[in-house]
């Protein structure tokens, strides 16, 4: 097999970098080398097959329009990593066959990371159509096909720093397969030895805020080129429909959090309001002391209502629906987690306030992040600030998730309701409703997120964590293909 890929890597520690180097050599297939980076000493180090090019990031767009005018050969493969690479026995080979036999745009693989000294395999998951968040494992190595690469690049319609490799995958899977190899093609090293629950919010922190905007731009250029952006136009709200018990309900799924459950009922009891208001707290069959202090509380304040479900079947999800569908369920259905509690005494007025002020059915809140003892911990306040009344329910294709807290006109949440799942239940509803529907925003903090360690995300392993994200990833799937229908429809498509 002759000499069918140019690489490019990011510049780091001259010795990591020529360990790659070596490595990509000893493959028999890399034709020649490009590290991006400031030229330096180093570059007099390199072998005659590599080259320095004079561009920081490989992030860029200008990085990417080189790969695209630096290539000659069939592939292009990309490391994202400035430590070394050890690949697996014929592991570039292998990536070749896959990539001509099955006509992929890129193909990519599974791997072993280093982390603290420990080898761990990483399995990665399959891309969809729905993968459009910009943090998509593809582990470090990626083997594009070049024509697809250069096609992709010479539509990229901006200069973006931070984008530029998210946009070019984008473009390529708009006429390409990006195919997962399930086999261990090589070895990475881990230096982010945070856990699951600490990097999730990554793309929230306003010190990523601008590349955030990027990756926004990035996002909605694909969608416009694939049919699934939607117009800022919605349907009314007509929030004077039915008849309800109360104004509002604030529903609480729980299951054994004896530890927190007194604070969140106390935070809700606790509320000044001008309307009626009730509580209902799906008990899912808790056994660890939870349900009896629910039933105290419930003796005590007929504002509270304690449902233990019939079903024993139900998730998260299965458990709002319970409440939304309660006879006591109110106009307004106000989420809380049964960790968190709300910031003051006023949080429920000034939810169906809002309600009214913005006419719309769903409104999302923000909350600041705390330890189980209260104290603040970063990255302090989220409040979805890129959720903007133009293009939030776009962008919401991209992001991980919408914020907090939710709350939900009674009967469309009725309508559309929850799947019956404890993870990213209310991620798919949301989307649903933003559909059809403007979503309203308060970007004060409303109530207090407590991270600890019972947190069902708090620590994840990578078999949970990729069947959440491919979860997440099919939740977006399904909502693209139906926005992509919507606009097939009013165009008078078939």
């Amino acid at each position: 097999m002759e000499q069918r890929i140019t690489c490019f890597l990011q510049a780091g520690n001259t010795g990591d970098l020529l360990e790659t180097l070596r490595q990509l050599d000893l493959s028999g297939v890399s034709r020649r080398s490009y590290i991006f980076g400031k030229k330096d000493d180093a570059e007099s180090a390199l072998p005659e097959s590599a080259e320095m090019l004079d561009v920081l990031s490989m992030l860029s767009t200008a990085a990417v329009k080189k790969m695209a005018s630096l290539t000659d050969t069939d592939y292009v493969l990309i490391y994202t990593k400035s430590l070394p690479l050890k690949l697996g026995e014929h592991a570039l080979r292998r990536m070749i066959q896959v990539a001509d036999d099955t006509g992929a745009g890129m193909v990519y693989s599974d791997y072993f990371e280093v982390k603290e000294g420990e080898v761990r395999p990483c399995p990665v998951i399959d891309y969809q159509q729905g993968s459009l968040r910009d943090d998509f494992n593809f582990g470090s190595v990626m083997l594009y096909r070049t024509a697809a690469l250069k096609r992709a690049v010479a539509k990229i319609p901006e200069e973006y720093q931070f984008a530029g490799l998210y946009y070019l995958r984008l473009r390529v899977s708009e006429k390409h397969r990006l195919f997962r190899i399930p086999e261990y093609l090589y070895t990475e090293m881990e230096t982010d030895t945070r856990k699951s629950g600490q990097k999730m919010f990554d793309y929230v922190d306003p010190r990523n805020r601008q590349m955030q905007i990027e990756m926004e731009r990035a996002c909605t250029g694909h969608l416009k080129s694939i049919g699934g952006w939607l117009k800022p136009e919605f349907k009314d709200a007509d929030l004077t429909q039915g008849s309800f018990p109360v104004e509002a309900s604030v529903i609480i799924p729980v299951r054994n959090r004896v530890k927190t459950i007194t604070d969140a009922v106390r935070s809700v009891l606790d509320q000044k309001t001008g309307i009626p208001f009730n509580l209902i707290v799906v008990d899912n069959h808790s056994s660890d002391g939870t349900t009896e202090l629910l039933k105290e509380f419930a003796a005590s304040d007929n504002r509270l209502i304690h449902v233990v479900p019939v079903r024993d079947d139900l998730g998260i999800g299965g458990c709002w629906n319970e409440g939304a569908f309660h006879e006591q369920c109110g106009r307004f259905a106000i989420q809380l987690d049964s960790d968190d509690l709300y910031i003051d005494e006023n949080v429920v007025q000034r939810i169906v306030d809002e309600f009214y002020a913005q006419q719309c059915v769903m409104i999302v809140g923000s909350y600041r992040m705390v330890n189980f003892g209260l104290e603040e911990i970063p990255p302090g306040l989220i409040d979805h600030r890129e959720w903007t009344p133009g293009n939030g329910r776009n962008n919401a294709l991209r992001i991980n998730g919408l914020g907090a807290p939710r709350a939900f006109f009674t009967p469309v949440l009725r309508e559309i309701r929850l799947p019956n799942v404890s993870y990213g239940e209310d991620y798919a509803l949301g989307l649903a409703i933003s559909r059809h529907y403007q979503i309203g925003r308060i970007y004060d903090p409303l109530y207090l997120c407590r991270r600890w360690e019972e947190n069902t995300d708090a620590s994840l392993d990578i078999q949970k964590l990729n069947a959440h994200n491919t979860y997440k990833d099919r939740i977006r799937t399904i909502e693209l293909l139906a926005r992509i229908a919507l606009n097939r429809n009013e165009a008078g498509g078939e």
